[in-house]
């Protein structure tokens, strides 16, 4: 399998192997399924809170006398079934997460790859952007002929990128990723994904 290198001016510079494992897999509906469900998990706080009766303030005397008033008796004004009252069985501050195997992770990655092999664009780099300006990045997606949801995997550390993340960010439709972060939900949410050349190496190399 192979794809042109364009350079983000839209011209050919040359062509990358995309190693087969990696690009090429058959994708894996059930582990994409449970890599997406636990990084959505994981990203939930948990932190919903209700107070029982032993928490909420006050109801230390008793309302009125145990016999002879022909009510009901009770011991507390913050029993559940008084207003003001604690809840029964209400949330606590609780984890959602749950773990998957290393291996099937990277399963979940090669398939969310390989399903979007076809709207992949690799570039030589973003050297172009020799500027911190929007305007040029947004000429970079035309000329690269990507629209809609993009997402862009490069290391924007790199003095070839340096321009790159001050130039995406103002864009509501880009998403900058680092190959290290790469992750399902991003993948299949994206309509065309751009990655670097070396992206593509470091992603492949810890892929494989």
């Amino acid at each position: 399998m192979s794809k042109e290198i364009l350079s983000t001016n839209g011209e050919k510079l040359g062509e990358i192997t995309l190693e087969k494992s990696v690009f090429g897999v058959e994708p894996n509906l059930h582990v994409m399924h449970l890599a997406l469900r636990r990084q959505l998990n994981n990203a939930r706080q948990g932190n919903a809170c209700t107070k029982t009766r032993a928490e909420v303030a006050g109801g230390g005397r008793k309302p009125w006398k145990q016999k002879g008033t022909g009510r009901a008796r009770a011991g507390s004004l913050r029993s559940p079934l008084f207003a003001g009252g604690g809840v029964i069985f209400g949330p606590k501050p609780r984890s959602y997460a749950f773990n998957m195997p290393q291996k099937a992770r990277q399963l979940a990655l090669r398939s969310a790859l390989s399903a979007r092999e076809a709207q992949l664009v690799v570039v030589k780099d973003f050297s172009t952007i020799t500027e911190p300006k929007t305007k040029l990045m947004v000429s970079a997606l035309k000329s690269l002929n990507v629209s809609g949801k993009v997402l862009i995997i490069a290391n924007p550390k790199a003095d070839e990128n340096k321009n790159l993340e001050l130039s995406s960010r103002n864009i509501p439709s880009v998403k900058l990723l680092l190959p290290t972060n790469l992750n399902v939900k991003d993948l299949l949410e994206a309509d065309f994904v751009v990655m670097t050349e070396s992206a593509v190496n470091e992603i492949t190399e810890r892929l494989q």
